[in-house]
């Protein structure tokens, strides 16, 4: 299958080129503005995969629709604008999207979602993530879906309880709150934790990151798995198997 990298100039692009080497994968176009790489990808391309900037997601994504190849995404910070052309786009060709593409990370998703309906609103739950001092974006799409597969965990709607960070004489802390808090500083390649806070104990689940293959190696395989799909949108964990929820 012969695919472009877009964002290959990046720490994740370049891990991905690197992974699929071997592969029945192979990279034909690395697409970046940095000087020495593709402006775009070769007419050959049979799938993509984007870990670029957000702001270049529309147009992109509109041509992969009209070339009727698949899509993963990869990048994260995405506004609604720019995810309403996504949502377009699923009508007419295959795309993944996902705030990670780790096993373990998306194996979290299920143990936070049941724990949050195990444990009630008796429990206050706070996500915090830490990440390098170049992430662009805050909180991260991670910590994004690992708060609202919480709130889909106690059948709330996740709008109507977030809350990120605090500040100021923010008073007492409402019941049913979510709060997502985000950190950066070093080299931390991604660390995330979901607290359950009650009166007698609290539970943590954590997942901290020690290298960047296991995004790359998820999002190859969401690209593999997409291929010859029917047009739509679907997550990571449909690329796994797991139980369908509006959390990833």
């Amino acid at each position: 299958m012969k695919i472009a990298i877009v964002g290959a100039a990046g720490r994740m692009g370049q891990m991905l080129c690197r992974l699929a080497e071997g592969t029945s994968l192979e990279v034909v176009s690395r697409v970046d503005v940095a000087e020495g790489f593709d402006r775009g990808w070769s007419d050959d391309v049979e799938g993509v995969i984007d870990f670029s900037f957000h702001g270049a997601l529309p147009d992109l994504i509109e041509k992969a629709a009209r070339q009727g190849i698949a899509y993963v995404i990869g990048t994260t910070g995405v506004t609604p604008q720019e995810q309403s052309k996504v949502d377009e786009a699923s009508k007419r060709i295959p795309i993944v999207q996902s705030g990670n593409y780790s096993l373990g990370v998306n194996l979290l998703l299920e143990l936070v979602g049941r724990a949050a309906a195990t444990l009630g609103p008796e429990y206050d739950i706070e996500v915090t993530e830490m990440h390098h001092r170049h992430k662009k974006d805050a909180p991260s799409g991670t910590a994004l879906m690992l708060a609202k597969a919480a709130a889909a965990g106690r059948g709330v709607d996740f709008g109507k309880v977030a809350v990120y960070g605090r500040e100021g004489e923010t008073g007492e802390r409402p019941a049913g709150e979510i709060a997502v808090h985000a950190l950066r500083g070093g080299s931390v390649i991604g660390d995330h934790t979901v607290m359950f806070a009650g009166d007698v104990e609290r539970v943590e689940i954590t997942h901290r990151a020690q290298g960047r293959e296991a995004f790359a190696a998820g999002a190859l395989k969401a690209l593999e798995w997409a291929k010859g799909r029917a047009p739509g949108m679907y997550t990571m964990r449909d690329v796994l198997g797991f139980s369908s929820a509006e959390i990833g």
